[in-house]
């Protein structure tokens, strides 16, 4: 009877850790999904490859 007990709060600190990571997740995604239907409800302007900074910069790292 007496290792009925640890395992009741194992199992509870395991479902409180769970269930805040899934809650942090939601939030997470929640969060995103708003940015991305402000971006396409924006008219797309471009059109393929843009050159920019970083993209660059990247490519300068890839030289052999």
């Amino acid at each position: 009877m007496k290792s009925a007990k640890p395992n009741t709060r194992r199992n509870f600190l395991l479902a409180a850790g769970l269930g805040t990571a899934g809650a942090a997740a939601a939030v997470a995604t929640a969060t995103r999904g708003v940015k991305g239907a402000k971006e396409a409800a924006s008219p797309d302007t471009s059109s393929g490859y843009r050159d920019s900074e970083h993209i660059r910069k990247y490519y300068e790292t890839t030289k052999v």
